[in-house]
């Protein structure tokens, strides 16, 4: 004896047809490990292995010919007995912070701002993303002919520049690297932002604006903590970023005047290419590796990054 199913009727008492249930396909979920493993060789190859001869060479003496001798703890134990190495460590940390203090709060500022639906804001937007698109190569060379104390802008400045050479003082060739960096990689930060920031629920807001909050409080209340992923992001990058700052320096400052702006990264260039000693050049290398993973790590730490699950900005 067969039992009628009653119809599905829905709150305005109309009769809902009961549709076939779709159930998903059998075998179809996440990729197997077969689709990682291009990117794991592409990893390997160029990441773990040279990472591997690196910390091989950092324990060897080795000119570039012939092959590399056993050393021990004598190009670590060199290192930390050249002022200059010292030196240029406490450097490559002062660019960092200084590029993350300028950097940060521009970037929140113009990505905010990009999210929005402002009049002429793509056009705007595309104009100010054209620095991104060259290479760290061409806009140092750029502003090195900017600033050229004889034919640049300083020379057509006096009244402000002074004598115009501001690479020629530590304080005015930390300016400029800080400046030539923010001009240059402010954009990725602000795209980061930009993203984020159209993500946070437009309810937030409106219920914000019924109880009668205001842009400025919007903006610390509403935005900023629901941007804190990114931010940590953002800073993880730049902390990064500054620790191996190289080409700027190389072109601009070739880390003068003197050794005022040879960051770990240049001082590890002139160890290997200039005095052909790549055991010390492979030891500055991984230190590093060491000290841009350890501040990584503690920022993650610190800020409870490594304990958020939600898909949502900040939550």
């Amino acid at each position: 004896m067969t039992t009628a199913t009653a119809p599905a009727v829905d709150s305005a008492g109309k009769t809902v047809r009961r549709g076939r249930s779709h159930r998903p396909a059998t075998g179809v979920g996440r990729p197997g490990f077969a689709w990682a493993v291009p990117a794991a060789v592409f990893f390997g190859l160029f990441a773990l292995v040279p990472l591997v001869l690196v910390v091989v060479l950092s324990f060897t003496r080795w000119n570039g010919l012939g092959s590399p001798e056993f050393a021990g703890l004598d190009n670590w134990s060199r290192l930390l007995d050249d002022p200059v190495m010292v030196r240029s460590l406490w450097l490559s940390l002062l660019l960092t912070v200084l590029g993350v203090v300028v950097q940060t709060p521009i970037s929140i500022l113009l990505g905010v701002w990009a999210a929005g639906r402002q009049r002429n804001r793509a056009v705007l937007s595309a104009v100010y993303f054209v620095p991104l698109l060259l290479s760290i190569t061409a806009v140092s060379v750029l502003w090195r002919a900017v600033l050229d104390p004889n034919f640049g802008v300083p020379s057509q400045a006096r009244w402000l520049f002074g004598d115009g050479n501001l690479l020629g003082t530590q304080a005015g060739a930390l300016g400029v690297l800080v400046f030539v960096s923010t001009w240059q990689f402010t954009p990725l930060h602000t795209l980061i932002y930009q993203g984020a920031a159209r993500a946070v629920p437009e309810v937030l807001y409106q219920a914000a604006q019924i109880d009668g909050a205001g842009r400025v409080r919007q903006f610390f209340h509403i935005t900023l903590p629901q941007l804190r992923n990114s931010i940590v992001t953002s800073m993880i990058l730049m902390v990064v970023g500054g620790l191996t700052t190289f080409d700027t320096v190389l072109i601009l400052t070739q880390g003068g005047p003197g050794t005022d702006t040879t960051n770990s990264a240049y001082y590890m260039y002139q160890k290997a290419f200039k005095s052909f000693d790549f055991g010390a050049a492979s030891a500055i290398a991984l230190l590093l590796v060491l000290v841009a993973t350890l501040v990584s790590l503690v920022m993650v730490r610190l800020t409870g990054y490594d304990k958020m699950r939600s898909t949502m900005e900040g939550v």
